[in-house]
């Protein structure tokens, strides 16, 4: 059986529950941005010869539609964050938040990133690892039903990689305890860390780019409001991407004397310090709670 996945956290989820077996192939590399990823011809041959893609899903790999059609790939396509209650960004809004119309947006809608109602979903579930749990049991699922000769194998992978997802959860807590509520508020280069937010107790206030993806643009009244609301909330920090350009985050840093905090954001690093999923969720909370605390 032949896999291929979208993004390196997929692909190290994947290799947990898939063990040694079967034949993984990432189309991301390590430090690759999925927001501005262009695809290779190379890719379209890999995804012509699967058997199953994992795709994150919510829009995340604007890429893939061209690659699927000119591929005429018949692999099954597996939407890893399927069944994950998205967040939201109305048009117009400067931060991601809940969707909370009360509308149940089936898993079509989440796939093919439908905007209803001018509603963009924030794709990177990645930063809640209970999210984490739930592409785990897909992925299981997936596999399991792909190649049932394997199944039991499939089961027992995935319930270890389960138990140190629920572990890294109670971890973050312990972590997040050490920030004083009051200086429990995030301004990242994007609008990125919704999901971490929502989970942890913080709030995200602000982004340099006010937008889901790193490839949109801000303007300058947009980022003297960012510069005002860091100056009234006395926030310490603004944690920027370590493969995004840091030029724009610098000039509000500087504007309002706050540090510059690297994370790891859309990939996974080469080899330490964020080689694998588990040890990104440590680094980049480590960095956020030495950065508040």
């Amino acid at each position: 059986m032949e896999i291929v996945v979208t993004t390196t956290f997929i692909g190290d989820v994947v290799s947990q529950v898939a063990g040694e077996s079967p034949k993984i192939t990432v189309l991301l590399e390590p430090g690759q941005n999925p927001h501005s990823y262009q695809p290779t011809p190379q890719d379209m041959v890999k995804i012509s010869r699967a058997d199953v893609i994992f795709v994150n899903g919510l829009e995340l790999e604007e890429f893939l539609d061209d690659l699927l059609d000119g591929s005429g790939t018949e692999a099954e396509l597996i939407v890893v964050s399927e069944g994950i209650q998205p967040l939201g960004m109305q048009e117009g809004d400067h931060l991601g938040e809940a969707d909370d119309d009360g509308e149940d947006h089936d898993g079509e809608e989440h796939e093919d990133g439908d905007q209803d109602h001018g509603v963009g979903y924030d794709p990177h579930v990645w930063f809640d690892p209970t999210n984490l749990i739930i592409w785990t049991d897909n992925i299981i699922e997936a596999l399991s039903g792909l190649d049932p000769q394997h199944a039991a194998d499939y089961q027992a992978n995935g319930q270890v990689y389960l138990d140190q997802l629920t572990a890294l959860d109670t971890w973050i807590r312990t972590e997040v305890d050490r920030i004083p509520e009051n200086a429990r508020q995030l301004v990242s280069d994007h609008i990125s860390l919704g999901y971490f937010a929502e989970q942890y107790g913080f709030e995200q206030i602000g982004a340099v780019i006010p937008a889901l993806t790193t490839e949109a643009e801000t303007s300058g009244q947009e980022l003297a409001r960012l510069i005002d609301t860091i100056r009234e909330a006395q926030v310490k920090a603004i944690f920027v991407g370590i493969d995004f350009d840091p030029t724009l985050a610098q000039r509000v840093a500087e504007e309002t004397g706050v540090d510059l905090v690297p994370l790891y954001f859309g990939s996974l690093s080469e080899g330490d310090p964020a080689g694998s999923y588990l040890d990104f969720m440590r680094y980049d909370v480590q960095a956020i709670v030495n950065a508040l605390q």
